[in-house]
């Protein structure tokens, strides 16, 4: 069984047991989040959402909040000595899945 769920502005597949980096969640580690924007259940039939499959949700556990890897962005002009270097860490939360549901 799997599901695709709608977090972040982003979508994910995911299943059972499943561990994922997905975007900041205001959770401490160690907390249960419930995910009911879930678009696509598949089991030994698919459900489409139209947006969403209503009664279907999606637990899950926060492992850890982190930040990802810096990405260095450095602009340059050339023969006018103007440089400009800049690093960014993007905040993500690791999740485990426990639990797809559908009522």
């Amino acid at each position: 069984m799997f599901a695709v769920i709608k977090t972040g502005g982003k979508q994910y597949k995911v299943s059972e047991g499943d561990v994922l980096d997905i975007e900041k969640l205001d959770k401490k580690e160690g907390e249960e989040v419930i995910f009911k924007d879930v678009l696509l259940l598949k089991d030994k039939k698919s459900n489409i959402g139209n947006p969403t499959v209503e009664g279907a949700t999606v637990k899950a556990e926060v492992m850890e909040q982190g930040r990802g890897e810096k990405k260095i962005v450095y602009k340059y002009k050339p023969k006018k000595r103007q440089r400009k270097k800049k690093g960014h860490r993007q905040p993500y939360s690791r999740i485990e899945i426990k639990e797809i549901k559908k009522d």
